[in-house]
């Protein structure tokens, strides 16, 4: 990665065992947006957080960046208000609904509540079905179910 990398991000679905979420990372800048569809805080997967904090110190480190002013403390957590699901199933689809989102607007950042364009509490069940469908359409031309 060099300079123009800066403003990039790399979208990470992350399932904890039982859940998935999206983290959208810019290593550069070091910001990591956490996107949980149940609500939840990093701090409720330790070893989430400490698995990308030592990510983004390795890469830190490839980039010959001077680590000893800078720690895992300098890497920026931003919880992101996204919508959340209203039962215990649907997170897949949302962490693909919010990387979709994110991509479709081009967007460079995240804003901490969510962008204007798709702000709402929760996603209806004609959106949770739109992402469904378009999963399954993507599997179809992927030819992964035959």
């Amino acid at each position: 990665m060099d300079n123009k990398d800066a403003e990039k991000l790399f979208f990470i679905p992350f399932n904890t065992g039982g859940h998935w979420l999206l983290l959208a990372i810019n290593p550069i800048r070091e910001i990591v947006y956490y996107l949980d569809s149940l609500g939840n805080d990093w701090t409720t997967y330790p070893d989430m957080k400490v698995l990308i904090d030592t990510v983004l110190q390795a890469f830190r480190a490839q980039r010959d960046i001077q680590t000893s002013r800078r720690g895992a403390n300098s890497i920026t957590w931003i919880k992101v208000a996204c919508p959340q699901q209203r039962n215990q199933i649907d997170c897949g689809y949302f962490m693909l609904r919010f990387m979709r989102d994110t991509l479709a607007l081009g967007r460079l950042k995240i804003p901490t509540d969510y962008f204007d364009e798709f702000k709402c509490a929760f996603y209806t069940k004609d959106q949770v079905d739109e992402i469904k469908e378009e999963w399954c359409q993507l599997m179809i031309e992927l030819n992964v179910c035959s």
